[in-house]
Protein backbone atom coordinates (compact mmCIF):
# COMPACT_ATOMS: atom_id res chain seq x y z
CA UNK A 1 0.00 0.00 0.00
CA UNK A 2 1.55 3.46 -0.73
CA UNK A 3 -1.54 5.57 -0.40
CA UNK A 4 -4.18 6.17 2.13
CA UNK A 5 -7.26 7.93 1.09
CA UNK A 6 -9.18 9.99 3.67
CA UNK A 7 -12.30 11.58 2.30
CA UNK A 8 -11.61 10.93 -1.45
CA UNK A 9 -9.33 10.38 -4.10
CA UNK A 10 -8.12 14.24 -4.05
CA UNK A 11 -6.57 13.74 -0.12
CA UNK A 12 -4.51 11.34 -0.77
CA UNK A 13 -1.35 10.56 1.58
CA UNK A 14 1.92 8.42 1.78
CA UNK A 15 1.34 5.70 3.94
CA UNK A 16 3.62 6.51 6.93
CA UNK A 17 4.21 3.15 9.05
CA UNK A 18 5.77 4.83 12.13
CA UNK A 19 2.79 7.54 12.42
CA UNK A 20 0.31 4.00 12.27
CA UNK A 21 1.83 2.35 14.90
CA UNK A 22 2.19 5.51 17.37
CA UNK A 23 -1.68 5.72 16.66
CA UNK A 24 -2.38 2.10 17.80
CA UNK A 25 0.77 2.00 20.61
CA UNK A 26 -1.36 4.88 22.41
CA UNK A 27 -3.84 2.61 22.81
CA UNK A 28 -2.19 -0.94 23.56
CA UNK A 29 0.88 -2.12 22.80
CA UNK A 30 1.17 -3.65 19.94
CA UNK A 31 5.17 -5.56 18.34
CA UNK A 32 6.27 -3.57 14.57
CA UNK A 33 5.92 -7.65 14.03
CA UNK A 34 2.38 -7.76 14.59
CA UNK A 35 1.70 -4.73 12.37
CA UNK A 36 3.55 -5.63 9.81
CA UNK A 37 1.82 -9.34 10.07
CA UNK A 38 -1.13 -7.47 9.60
CA UNK A 39 -0.83 -5.25 7.39
CA UNK A 40 0.86 -7.95 4.44
CA UNK A 41 -2.34 -8.49 2.77
CA UNK A 42 -3.00 -5.00 2.69
CA UNK A 43 0.37 -4.31 0.71
CA UNK A 44 -1.21 -5.59 -2.33
CA UNK A 45 -2.98 -2.30 -2.43
CA UNK A 46 -1.60 0.87 -4.31
CA UNK A 47 -4.43 3.04 -2.13
CA UNK A 48 -6.78 2.16 0.78
CA UNK A 49 -9.23 3.94 2.58
CA UNK A 50 -8.29 5.17 6.29
CA UNK A 51 -11.63 3.23 7.38
CA UNK A 52 -9.69 -0.25 6.17
CA UNK A 53 -6.26 0.70 8.10
CA UNK A 54 -9.00 1.79 11.55
CA UNK A 55 -10.28 -2.08 10.93
CA UNK A 56 -7.00 -3.31 11.34
CA UNK A 57 -5.70 -1.16 14.08
CA UNK A 58 -9.04 -2.15 16.32
CA UNK A 59 -8.03 -5.57 15.31
CA UNK A 60 -4.45 -5.55 16.66
CA UNK A 61 -5.79 -3.31 19.86
CA UNK A 62 -8.43 -6.17 20.90
CA UNK A 63 -5.68 -8.93 20.18
CA UNK A 64 -3.40 -7.05 22.41
CA UNK A 65 -5.67 -5.25 24.92
CA UNK A 66 -9.49 -5.53 25.34
CA UNK A 67 -12.74 -4.85 22.85
CA UNK A 68 -13.63 -1.68 24.81
CA UNK A 69 -9.82 -0.24 23.68
CA UNK A 70 -10.45 -0.78 20.73
CA UNK A 71 -13.75 0.71 20.52
CA UNK A 72 -12.31 3.62 21.63
CA UNK A 73 -9.59 3.79 18.80
CA UNK A 74 -12.81 3.35 16.72
CA UNK A 75 -14.51 5.86 17.75
CA UNK A 76 -11.72 8.08 17.44
CA UNK A 77 -11.40 7.92 14.09
CA UNK A 78 -15.56 7.52 13.29
CA UNK A 79 -14.96 10.51 11.20
CA UNK A 80 -13.84 8.57 8.43
CA UNK A 81 -16.09 6.29 7.84
CA UNK A 82 -18.53 8.34 6.62
CA UNK A 83 -22.12 7.69 6.37
CA UNK A 84 -23.70 4.46 8.35
CA UNK A 85 -23.95 1.11 6.75
CA UNK A 86 -26.21 -1.54 7.64
CA UNK A 87 -24.23 -5.01 7.26
CA UNK A 88 -26.04 -7.10 4.52
CA UNK A 89 -25.87 -10.94 4.46
CA UNK A 90 -26.92 -13.91 2.82
CA UNK A 91 -29.05 -16.10 4.59
CA UNK A 92 -31.17 -19.01 3.73
CA UNK A 93 -31.28 -17.01 0.09
CA UNK A 94 -32.40 -13.97 1.37
CA UNK A 95 -30.10 -10.64 1.41
CA UNK A 96 -30.83 -9.45 5.18
CA UNK A 97 -29.19 -6.94 7.27
CA UNK A 98 -31.23 -7.97 10.46
CA UNK A 99 -33.75 -10.22 10.99
CA UNK A 100 -36.51 -8.38 13.30
CA UNK A 101 -38.88 -8.34 10.18
CA UNK A 102 -38.46 -12.13 9.77
CA UNK A 103 -42.06 -14.03 10.61
CA UNK A 104 -41.17 -17.54 13.29
CA UNK A 105 -40.99 -19.72 10.94
CA UNK A 106 -37.92 -17.83 8.62
CA UNK A 107 -36.52 -17.04 12.35
CA UNK A 108 -36.45 -21.01 13.33
CA UNK A 109 -35.23 -22.12 9.80
CA UNK A 110 -31.87 -19.36 10.12
CA UNK A 111 -31.63 -20.70 13.93
CA UNK A 112 -31.71 -24.58 12.61
CA UNK A 113 -29.07 -23.79 9.66
CA UNK A 114 -26.17 -25.28 9.51
CA UNK A 115 -23.17 -22.68 9.09
CA UNK A 116 -20.21 -24.19 6.91
CA UNK A 117 -16.82 -22.63 7.59
CA UNK A 118 -14.09 -22.59 4.56
CA UNK A 119 -10.84 -22.83 6.40
CA UNK A 120 -11.92 -25.19 8.91
CA UNK A 121 -8.90 -26.64 11.10
CA UNK A 122 -10.87 -29.27 12.17
CA UNK A 123 -11.12 -33.03 11.29
CA UNK A 124 -14.20 -34.50 9.09
CA UNK A 125 -14.32 -37.01 12.42
CA UNK A 126 -14.83 -33.90 14.88
CA UNK A 127 -17.06 -32.04 11.98
CA UNK A 128 -19.41 -34.79 11.50
CA UNK A 129 -19.87 -35.16 15.56
CA UNK A 130 -20.79 -31.43 15.81
CA UNK A 131 -23.22 -31.53 12.75
CA UNK A 132 -24.70 -34.36 14.26
CA UNK A 133 -24.97 -32.41 17.89
CA UNK A 134 -26.49 -29.73 15.99
CA UNK A 135 -28.82 -31.88 14.47
CA UNK A 136 -30.03 -33.61 17.45
CA UNK A 137 -30.42 -30.23 18.90
CA UNK A 138 -32.60 -29.28 16.68
CA UNK A 139 -34.60 -32.51 16.93
CA UNK A 140 -33.77 -32.78 12.58
CA UNK A 141 -33.18 -36.84 11.52
CA UNK A 142 -29.13 -36.79 10.58
CA UNK A 143 -27.41 -39.58 8.87
CA UNK A 144 -23.71 -40.23 8.82
CA UNK A 145 -22.19 -41.26 5.49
Amino acid sequence: MKNIIYFDASDAQKFDFDRFKKSINSYAKVSDDEIKAALKDLDNYENLHVSRLVETGAALIAKNSDIETAQKYIDNYEKYFGSKFERLRRITGYLVGTLDRWNDGKKAEEKARVKHSVNSSIDDATRAARLEQQAVAHNIAYACA
